[in-house]
């Protein structure tokens, strides 16, 4: 069985190798030192609105790149395929859920714009080499994802709410989490929450939208960073024709390195 360190350096093309195989599990603590990408690919017609709307909320929605119609593979992840390079996938017909994948080869269309969009998965490394604690990781579980009350700006078509992810953390390395995130623009940046969960429109923690609950030990708080899981609450919301998407927290792994996202 692959170990957590094994896991974190792994090459990412190695890891993608692994999911093009059929291996299907939550990519958190993969490649350390690479990033990670949400992936939300759209038909033709509405790749301008969600350019759009990316532009409008970039704290949830860091594009880091995107897949033109007909193209398959980029320097984001060299000689290889979007349509099987994934941990799993999810497909949407008319905003509502109706397959969870390993590969998306039968569903694919040549009129599909691909984005990818940065990933906190990306900043955890940096976490746990300041020796700041990452509780889904150490609990074997996905990360948990909500939606929340805060609207994204609308974009043409698109519309929806803000999805956050949580990790809990203890008080005193709070502020080093925020200044090692924050850092990281592309990949969500610093936190848009800490503390009471009710003002961001979340009644219970042990109940995510996404991923899975974790336990917040006693005395933690809950920190909020924005999400790339918000654009499948858009598509939800929306109703596109067909949407294609990773499955929250199984990632892209991409071979852009996080020191190439990093600010001073």
């Amino acid at each position: 069985m692959t170990t957590g360190e094994n896991l974190a350096t792994l090459l990412p093309s190695a890891a993608r190798s692994q999911f093009r195989a059929g291996l299907r599990r939550p990519t958190s603590g993969y490649s350390a030192g690479y990033a990670q990408a949400n992936l939300l690919a759209l038909p033709r017609e509405q790749a301008f609105d969600m350019l759009l709307f990316a532009q409008r909320n970039p704290k949830s929605c860091p594009v880091l790149g995107v897949l033109e119609p007909g193209q398959l593979s980029s320097t984001l992840l060299g000689g290889g395929d979007i349509r099987t390079d994934i941990a799993a996938y999810r497909v949407y017909r008319d905003g509502e859920l109706v397959d969870e994948p390993s590969d998306v080869v039968e569903y694919w269309r040549d009129d599909l714009v691909a984005f990818l969009i940065g990933c906190s998965f990306t900043f955890e490394a940096p976490l746990v080499e300041a020796g700041i604690p990452i509780q889904h990781q150490l609990q074997g579980v996905n990360v948990p994802m909500y939606r929340t009350a805060v609207r994204c700006e609308s974009a043409g078509s698109l519309s929806g709410p803000m999805v956050v992810s949580m990790r809990p953390l203890p008080p005193e390395r709070i502020s080093d989490a925020v200044r090692i995130t924050s850092r990281y623009p592309g990949v969500h940046g610093a936190p848009v929450h800490i503390g009471d969960p009710r003002q961001l429109g979340i009644s219970d923690l042990q109940a995510p939208d996404f991923g899975d609950a974790v336990e917040v030990p006693a005395g933690w708080l809950p920190v909020f960073w924005a999400c790339g899981v918000t654009p499948q609450a858009a598509v939800m919301e929306s109703r596109p024709e067909l949407a294609i998407s990773h499955a929250p927290g199984h990632m892209l792994i991409t071979d852009l390195p996080n020191a190439s996202l990093q600010v001073p």
